[in-house]
């Protein structure tokens, strides 16, 4: 490994410990009770070091957020649409690998979920967020149950996004129960919802319910 290759991958490194510091303070204690020398403290760095990659706590709460929600979307959707089996199946496979990325990083996860900045920029991060998991949901509907009315899509994708995120929470407090609970939960409200859409004999919506 050349010099150059040497400090980038330190460069990388350090971020890292600096990103997995803050997400456990900011989860611990907050985002106005931690600072920017405890973080560094943590990650066994230097203020000044810190500084190298984040010009601000706000800065890296933020980037915080945008490395686990991309983390959090990339999975779980690979497994619904490149998965094997029918929709059911598929649909088991999305959710166990959704939870099971929450279950990894349990501290990133109260950040994602719960907003306790107080920061306008924070809160915007926090309503787009909600809205791409809306609109994603949305967009599934559409592709494996159609027949659902147009007007009723957005509701049934802010229903689906609340109910996993309010099952994270939840389980965030209570990580002794098994996350196949969760997933079978997810699965009923899911199939609950396609069930009550006429789709075509042997069409799509007929699979996630068997």
């Amino acid at each position: 490994m050349s010099g150059v290759d040497r400090g980038r991958a330190a460069r990388a490194e350090a971020r890292t410990r600096i990103e997995d510091a803050a997400a456990r303070l900011f989860a611990e204690r907050g985002y106005a009770g931690t600072t920017i020398g405890e973080i560094a403290a943590e990650a066994g760095l230097s203020k000044p070091m810190l500084y190298r990659h984040f010009d601000s706590k706000q800065e890296l709460h933020l980037a915080l957020l945008e490395r686990h929600r991309d983390e959090l979307a990339a999975a779980p959707l690979r497994e619904l649409l490149d998965g094997e089996g029918d929709l059911g199946a598929r649909l088991a496979a999305m959710y166990d690998a959704w939870f099971g990325h929450v279950q990894s990083h349990p501290y990133t996860w109260r950040l994602m979920f719960r907003d306790t900045t107080g920061d306008p920029d924070v809160q915007a991060f926090h309503r787009e967020l909600q809205r791409r998991q809306r609109e994603t949901d949305m967009a599934l509907l559409r592709e494996f149950v159609p027949g659902i009315p147009e007007a009723e899509l957005e509701p049934l994708g802010e229903a689906i996004r609340s109910s996993l995120y309010g099952l994270a929470l939840w389980w965030l407090e209570r990580p002794e129960r098994p996350r196949e609970v969760l997933v079978a939960a997810m699965l009923r409200i899911t199939r609950g919802l396609i069930a009550t859409v006429e789709s075509p004999a042997g069409g799509r919506g007929d699979d996630a319910t068997a």
